[in-house]
């Protein structure tokens, strides 16, 4: 059984690459490396990982690997055309993989969650052996709302019970075939999802949480970076 793991990369941020020159946040330094460093580095202190796909710009793909040769990352890491939507990047990526088993798993990461631990994405893997799809997330803490949109603003017409409630992260994975599976059908319908879940959630594959931690937060906001490096200091 082989483990890839992609990792869509092609994004732009605007909003981190307004207060940073134009870089996208994924190349954004954290403690003297890039956000995407971190990420890749967290996935390959996982001995399962068979190899890792990036998918990124194809402006933005000599700098890639050029950070890849530095690290000497280039056995394990490999490079792939992204596209303007992360959905086109995971799928271009997907279709990249030199899947030959029916056991194979694949996981999505972001890569701006730098945070992500080696022990939670082993869960993730365990989850999607014994289950063929899983996701990790965390249990929701706030009350959760449900509004109409109104020319007034939002009007509240529920109150959803927070034990129905998580709040979804990455890695986002099932067996290869899978989610192979639910890609192919979201593009022949022209379906857009939020993530991979939704996609296999629409093609009726079962998927389960792993939990997993506030740590493993989304690089979006500048204030955000601030909140990593704590978190790496500690």
């Amino acid at each position: 059984m082989s483990v890839f793991i992609i990792i869509p990369a092609a994004g732009i941020g605007t909003r981190m690459a307004t207060t940073a020159g134009g870089s996208p946040k994924q190349f954004l330094a954290l403690k003297g490396q890039p956000i995407l460093l971190h990420s890749l580095q967290a996935f390959l202190a996982v001995p399962r990982v068979t190899a890792i796909y990036v998918a990124v710009r194809e402006s933005e793909q000599p700098r890639v690997t050029q950070l890849l040769v530095e690290h000497s990352l280039t056995s394990k890491v490999h490079v792939v055309t992204g596209g303007d939507a992360r959905q086109d990047s995971v799928a271009n990526a997907l279709a990249a993989l030199p899947s030959t088993s029916d056991d194979d798993i694949v996981l999505v990461h972001d890569a701006v969650r730098p945070l992500i631990d080696p022990l939670t994405i082993d869960r993730t893997i365990a989850a999607i052996e014994r289950h063929g799809a899983a996701i990790v997330a965390t249990p929701a803490i706030d009350t959760i709302k449900q509004v109409e949109r109104t020319s007034d603003g939002a009007l509240i017409t529920a109150t959803i019970p927070r034990e129905l409630i998580v709040h979804a992260q990455t890695p986002q994975g099932a067996r290869v075939s899978l989610l192979r599976r639910a890609f192919a059908e979201a593009a022949a319908d022209e379906f857009i999802g939020t993530d991979e879940s939704s996609l296999l959630e629409r093609a009726n594959i079962p998927v389960y949480v792993v939990q997993g931690s506030s740590r493993n937060f989304k690089v979006t906001q500048p204030g955000d970076l601030e909140i990593a490096e704590f978190y790496l200091a500690g």
